[in-house]
């Protein structure tokens, strides 16, 4: 494994499992400082222990822990370099907008995209002290295309974290800071698989549509995040990096062989 992140500080959220881990094992393995920040505690420290970072308990949608978050980080290391957003849901209730509630509306939002606001919003300030930073916030294939298979309030949230991306990137490009979306197609995840679980048909009807057949790997998801993490990606910014198995590519699908 190359050591690009080699003295870097990261903060990933939703590190505690899927994409989270799976990066918090990656950004370490090339060098960095971790810091990981999760609601469950039992599973973020867990986490911590193995990848040899730190633990912070954060909800994501509370300014006061965001804060916390990058202050911890900052504390601890004295620089934040790179900052992964990452924690989201995708709940089994969230579906067609004739049937999705209002209160389900708003709460995948708030975990979803307000909390990137959040996170951005408190971290760009630590990499304006060193003139140099990486976000990464993931967004999703979804904010790219439409589906029938409905996901209203979690795919709105992603086009909301596609668009500040943008946003972001262009702001603060002469500073040194780059802000890209990382987006995934199905991943093989606990939440992916909690939510084919109890809807087999879903999981049916969005395979036939990845050209590779099968969903992606969340250490697929993280070698990606590394690339936009290191200097690999230094002319990158205000991006939409999609890795999905080359669905947004796709008309017809290849036949089983």
């Amino acid at each position: 494994m190359t050591a690009r992140l080699e003295g870097r500080v990261a903060v990933i959220t939703g590190a505690g499992s899927g994409i989270g881990l799976a990066t918090a094992r990656r950004f370490a393995s090339e060098g960095a400082k971790v810091v990981l920040a999760d609601m469950n505690v039992q599973s973020g420290e867990a986490a911590a222990k193995e990848v040899g970072g730190i633990f912070v308990r954060a909800d994501v949608t509370i300014a006061g822990d965001v804060e916390n978050m990058y202050k911890v980080a900052f504390d601890t290391y004295g620089r934040i370099d790179i900052a992964f957003n990452n924690a989201g849901i995708s709940p089994t209730d969230d579906d067609s907008i004739l049937t999705t509630e209002l209160e389900v509306w708003e709460r995948v939002n708030r975990v979803n995209l307000t909390s990137i606001f959040l996170c951005c919003k408190y971290v760009i300030p630590y990499m304006q002290k060193t003139g140099k930073g990486s976000i990464i916030n993931t967004a999703s294939f979804v904010a790219t295309m439409g589906a029938a298979t409905s996901q209203i309030a979690y795919t709105a949230s992603k086009g909301g974290v596609l668009s500040m991306t943008r946003e972001l990137g262009v702001q603060f490009a002469r500073e040194g800071i780059r802000v890209n979306a990382l987006s995934p197609g199905p991943v093989n995840t606990p939440m992916l698989q909690e939510l084919f679980a109890k809807d087999p048909e879903r999981a049916t009807r969005r395979l036939v549509h990845i050209p590779m057949g099968r969903f992606a790997e969340a250490s697929e998801i993280a070698a990606a995040a590394a690339f936009l993490a290191s200097d690999d990606s230094s002319f990158i910014t205000a991006s939409n990096f999609l890795v999905d198995g080359g669905i947004s590519g796709a008309y017809v699908t290849p036949l089983d062989a």
